[in-house]
């Protein structure tokens, strides 16, 4: 179905990530020390985290095709 479709294709978790991460990286030439490194990679999660808290549109909708299509996957981890 097409709201599957669209958060399927929409909503790719680890590409974003890592898209985020290149975005503030690829500014800086050179880091001090490892340490600055992973301070920044630090912040800028801390700055995603709230980004990533934001809830799907129509997940109702959505939930109750994915339970159609994937019944046996769902109902093991069914969270209403």
């Amino acid at each position: 179905p097409a709201t599957i479709r669209k958060v399927m294709y929409t909503t790719n978790t680890v590409e974003g990530y890592h898209r985020q991460l290149r975005k503030v990286t690829k500014t800086k030439g050179a880091f001090s020390s490892d340490v600055a490194l992973q301070k920044l990679v630090y912040l800028t999660i801390q700055n995603l985290h709230t980004k990533w808290e934001t809830t799907t549109y129509n997940w109702k909708e959505l939930i109750n095709q994915f339970s159609i299509i994937f019944d046996e996957r769902i109902q093991a981890h069914r969270f209403d």
